[in-house]
């Protein structure tokens, strides 16, 4: 007899637990309470899709993740990823690791993933949420009955894959999943946005329209570094923001969370080593001569990041460089490499990428079934599993989706 299995959830890891089953033979229906599938999936990477990173390995996600991680990707890698995509016709191409799609387009992804879907027959209903899933008594078989806004229906099998709270408001990403988790019996660890920008302390002084610049950047608490990146910074009128930014956001949420004070140190010369910089110092102290602080600066950066700096150091544009001393214009000219922005909050989850936190990993097994119910399985975002931006959520999103998609068909 073929299992029922019902999937709670139309994104990656849903579509992709859907997949696996079917192919098993099993008989699924998603329910998704969007009117279309994969919705963030057709966001991800600027809308390109970062499927997943030829460099894979545990160390590229959450402390708490990184044991389990480690045997969960020696089960379905990137490989696996490499090949399922194939079976969907989907061409991938590496970009210095990173992996997307050669059609560059997200939504064919999420066409290819549709494709697939009403090839093996797998019902999909709309507009449904997810309320509740309630164990059944019949007989010595184990169900369940799946209960949403409109109605309910009986499966063997369930697999939760409703998502996180990160994501703009046309995902619908309300984060339902850990609330329908924690009622049967799950462990929800304490959620924050991941992969967030952050804001500025009001006070702080930034460039009156957006820049973005190469560079290196530390997050402080008082002396102690607690994270540190290199990378495209993007600096907003009120904000910051960019790669670097993201991937040392899950350390730097939690504190911010807790009141604590970060400062964000940023280097604008980040491929110039300490002696290559006082070189170049040198070189520009000999221009000190009727031509004004503003001329001076022109070619040396960004003319958005030097009038950040100028209107930090309190110094007029149009003062001559005769009339600065010398320790004033190293003083501007080390601002490049030690630009202190204190931070005041994160951009939230609507301008997150992930979410850290969610189902304690204590509360679920390797075949991504809860410890609560053999037959009810929980997988991608929902789970406290976060990684680096570069493909590693999807990587997550797709391992999950398929061990528990072929576990649940057996």
């Amino acid at each position: 007899m073929d299992r029922r299995i019902i999937v709670a959830g139309g994104g990656a890891s849903g579509m992709c637990a859907a997949i696996y089953a079917a192919r098993n033979g099993a008989s699924v229906t998603i329910i998704e309470k969007n009117n279309q599938l994969g919705k963030k999936l057709s966001m991800t990477g600027n809308g390109r899709c970062n499927i997943s990173n030829l460099n894979m390995n545990e160390k590229m996600y959450n402390a708490a993740a990184e044991k389990r991680m480690k045997q969960w990707l020696s089960v379905y890698g990137v490989l696996d990823v490499i090949s399922f995509f194939k079976s969907l016709g989907i061409v991938v191409k590496s970009e210095d690791g990173y992996l997307y799609p050669l059609s560059g387009q997200a939504q064919s992804v999420v066409q290819a993933f549709e494709n697939e879907i009403k090839r093996l027959g797998i019902t999909v209903i709309y507009g449904e949420q997810l309320k509740s899933v309630e164990p059944i008594a019949d007989g010595q078989e184990k169900k369940y009955r799946v209960i949403t806004n409109n109605t309910f229906y009986e499966a063997d099998r369930v697999i939760i894959a409703t998502g996180s709270l990160s994501g703009p408001k046309t995902t619908m990403s309300t984060g339902d999943g850990y609330y329908i988790c924690k009622k049967l019996g799950l462990s929800i660890k304490d959620t924050y946005p991941a992969l967030v920008g952050f804001k500025a302390d009001p006070e702080e002084i930034m460039p009156e329209g957006g820049v973005r610049s190469l560079a290196e950047i530390s997050f402080l608490l008082g002396t102690e570094v607690v994270a540190k990146e290199y990378g495209e910074l993007q600096i907003t009128k009120d904000g910051i923001s960019g790669i670097p930014v993201m991937q040392a956001s899950s350390k730097v949420v939690r504190l911010l969370e807790e009141k604590k004070p970060i400062t964000a140190v940023v280097n604008f010369f980040p491929d110039y080593d300490e002696d290559d910089y006082l070189s170049l110092e040198k070189e520009m102290l000999r221009l000190r001569d009727d031509r004004t602080l503003s001329d001076f600066l022109t070619g040396f950066h960004n003319s958005y990041i030097t009038d950040m700096i100028i209107k930090k150091m309190k110094m007029g544009r149009s003062m001559k460089m005769k009339n600065i001393s010398e320790s004033m214009v190293l003083s501007i000219l080390d601002s490049y490499r030690n630009y202190k922005i204190r931070l005041d909050s994160n951009y939230g989850y609507l301008q997150s990428q992930v979410t850290s936190g969610g189902v304690s990993l204590g509360d679920v097994r390797d075949d991504m079934t809860t410890i609560s119910h053999d037959g009810i399985f929980v997988v991608g975002e929902l789970v406290d599993v976060d990684g680096r931006c570069g493909g590693y959520n999807l990587q997550w999103a797709f391992t999950s989706g398929s061990i528990a998609g072929t576990v649940a068909s057996i």
